[in-house]
């Protein structure tokens, strides 16, 4: 029977909400290419590689550009948004996030994080959370990007747990289906109508009991 022996949590909008500098980044590309970006067209990014982001933004756009532009244009919004990332402190931490992870600690629960992101570990010391996560998975890592289960079944590995015994936090759907497509519980973070596929759906980690994600495992 399976039991919750780790969990592994997305970075992007769970740990930290950087959405808003992946938002004014690509923003900022889109204007630049003549067009506007708006939010609800950003949530189609949430979860998603940065060339699958800037293939989505060209096709809103109705653009073609050639493999070798593609590639400047995603360096430059990767730039602006890494410049937007360095104003980041401790304090940028969603509340309740480090409660939730010392009642995993308490508990020998491991903690890893499985990101899409090639900017996971620069973030985490930014925000002093490195030493948090026994293991990062982050996009320098994965050949396959959500929804393909990769990034948590590697995670789920390092950690030298069953995937059955893993417990995903994710604000995507894409990366709700990778926790699905791997075997594990899915625990959903923001709005219960979009991550409908989740196996539980929370608002924030603010009074979040360990109690309530074991009981997912009853």
């Amino acid at each position: 029977m399976s039991q919750l022996k780790a969990c592994l949590f997305d970075l992007d909008g769970v740990v930290v909400d950087t959405a808003q500098f992946h938002y004014a980044a690509w923003k900022s590309l889109a204007n630049q290419l003549g067009f506007d970006l708006t939010p609800e067209q950003n949530e189609q990014l949430k979860g998603v590689s940065r060339m699958e982001s800037l293939d989505i933004i060209l096709e809103i756009g109705n653009v073609k550009l050639d493999e070798g532009t593609k590639q400047r244009m995603a360096a430059e919004k990767n730039q602006h948004y890494l410049e937007l990332c360095q104003q980041m402190t401790p304090e940028d931490v969603l509340p309740g996030v480090r409660d939730f992870m010392d009642q995993l600690v308490a508990a020998s629960i491991k903690i890893g994080l499985g990101s899409a992101s090639k900017n996971a570990r620069l973030i985490l010391a930014h925000i002093n959370m490195l030493d948090r996560f026994a293991t990062i998975v982050d996009g320098t890592r994965i050949t396959k990007g959500k929804p393909d289960p990769e990034t948590f079944l590697l995670g789920a590995q390092d950690l030298g747990v069953e995937p059955t015994d893993c417990v995903v936090f994710e604000d995507a759907v894409a990366g709700i289906q990778a926790a699905k497509n791997g075997g594990m519980v899915a625990v959903g973070v923001g709005d219960p109508a979009v991550l409908a596929g989740s196996n539980l759906v929370i608002t924030g980690f603010e009074d979040l009991s360990l109690a309530t994600i074991q009981y997912l495992f009853e």
